[in-house]
C-alpha cells in the first residue's frame, strides 16, 4: 500500500490519508502487517517519473519496492495486489509502468488505484501553488507561511490541469484582474510567473508537461476506483489585486471534490483504447465518495476492500 511518508508521519489533520482504517479492516480479516500486508511509504516531495524520465530518488525507491514485492510474493506464494490512494495512486502506477513487462507478469496480481492523481490533472494543485496548502502540517502556521516550502517540492507542479482534458471546456481555469489563464502549458507558465514563481516554469515544462500526455498502460489487471457525485472546482477567481489571497471556486463539475470526473473519464478512455489493457481494466465509481475519505468512509471502504480480497480469491466476512 502506497502512502505519504512526510504527511503521514506529521499530520494529525490528514491522518485518514495514512490508510490506517483500511489496514485495521484488513487485519480484522486475517492479514498481518509485515507478513501478508506491507506498506511502502514514499517521500511526497518528489514526483515519480513517467517512463522515459529519470529520478534519482525514485530509482532507488522503485528498486527497493521491487525487492519488497519479490520477497512478499515468495513469502506468500502469491502475486502481489498493489494499492495506492491519491498521490500514492500515481506512485503505484508509475512504479508498475517502470518495471520490466516480464517482471510485472510474474509478480503483480492486480493494481488497485483509489482516487489517484493522474495525467489529466485537477485544479487544486493550482490553488495550492498560489496560496499554499494544509497538506504540510506545521503547528501554529498557515498555508501561506509554508507556501515557499511547498513550491520547492517537485510534487507541487506535477498535477496541474492538462490542456488535452481541460482545454475542451473552452473556458478559463483561473481568472484574475490582470488576465485569464487557460489550461495551456504557456498560460500555466505565465500563471507561475504571475504568482511570483517564474523559476518554476522550467521544471514545469521539463517534468510536468510530458506527464500530462503519459497514458501508457501498465499492462496488468487494474481496478480504478473513483468518487463521483460531489461538487468539484472547475474555475478559480482571484477577486482582488492581492494574488496571495486564497481564490474562490466559481464553477463546478462532477468528481470526488478534488479530482474532476472529466480527468477520470479521460484516463479510462486511454486505458480502453489499448486492447491488451482494455481486457484487464475495471472502473468503479462510488457515488458521494470524497477524495480524502474514500478510504475511511465505511460505504466506500467496503468497496475498496472487496477489490483487494477478490483479487486474492477470498470472501469478505459477513
Amino acid at each position: 500500500m502506497f502512502d505519504k511518508l512526510t504527511a503521514c508521519s506529521l499530520s494529525v489533520v490528514h491522518r485518514d490519508w495514512c490508510l490506517g482504517k483500511l489496514r485495521a479492516a484488513l487485519e480484522d480479516m486475517g492479514y498481518r502487517d509485515g507478513d501478508t500486508m506491507f506498506g511502502a511509504p514514499y517521500d511526497f516531495r518528489y514526483a515519480p517519473p513517467s517512463p522515459g524520465q529519470t529520478s534519482e530518488v525514485y530509482s532507488r525507491y522503485f528498486k527497493e519496492l521491487m525487492e519488497l514485492v519479490e520477497a512478499a510474493s515468495e513469502r506468500t506464494r502469491k502475486k502481489a495486489v498493489i494499492l495506492g490512494h491519491s498521490f500514492g495512486g500515481m506512485v503505484a502506477l508509475e512504479f508498475v509502468r517502470n518495471t520490466p513487462p516480464a517482471w510485472r507478469r510474474e509478480h503483480i496480481e492486480r493494481l488497485v488505484l483509489v482516487a489517484p492523481t493522474l495525467p489529466g490533472g485537477f485544479l487544486e494543485p493550482v490553488r495550492n501553488f498560489a496560496s499554499g496548502t494544509d497538506i504540510l502540517y506545521v503547528p501554529a502556521t498557515t498555508p501561506l507561511a509554508t507556501r515557499a516550502m511547498w513550491r520547492s517540492f517537485e510534487s507541487a507542479i506535477v498535477n496541474f490541469p492538462s490542456p488535452a482534458v481541460f482545454g475542451r471546456l473552452q473556458a478559463p481555469l483561473v481568472v484574475t484582474r490582470e488576465r485569464n489563464y487557460s489550461a495551456s502549458a504557456q498560460d500555466m507558465e505565465r500563471f507561475l510567473a504571475a504568482v511570483g514563481s517564474g523559476e518554476a516554469a522550467e521544471p514545469f515544462r521539463r517534468r510536468a508537461v510530458p506527464k500530462m500526455s503519459s497514458f501508457a498502460a501498465p499492462m496488468v489487471p487494474m481496478t480504478y476506483i473513483s468518487g463521483v457525485g460531489n461538487r468539484t472546482p472547475l474555475r478559480l477567481v482571484f477577486w482582488g489585486d492581492d494574488i496571495d489571497a486564497a481564490p474562490e471556486a466559481v464553477a463546478y463539475g462532477d468528481g470526488d471534490g478534488k479530482i474532476n470526473l472529466i480527468s477520470v473519464l479521460a484516463f479510462e478512455k486511454e486505458m480502453r483504447r489499448q486492447p491488451e489493457q482494455k481486457k484487464q481494466f475495471k472502473s468503479i465509481k462510488i457515488n458521494k465518495a470524497q477524495h480524502s475519505t474514500i478510504v475511511t468512509d465505511d460505504f466506500a471502504l467496503h468497496r475498496v476492500i472487496q477489490e483487494i480480497v477478490e483479487a486474492n480469491n477470498q470472501k469478505i466476512p459477513s
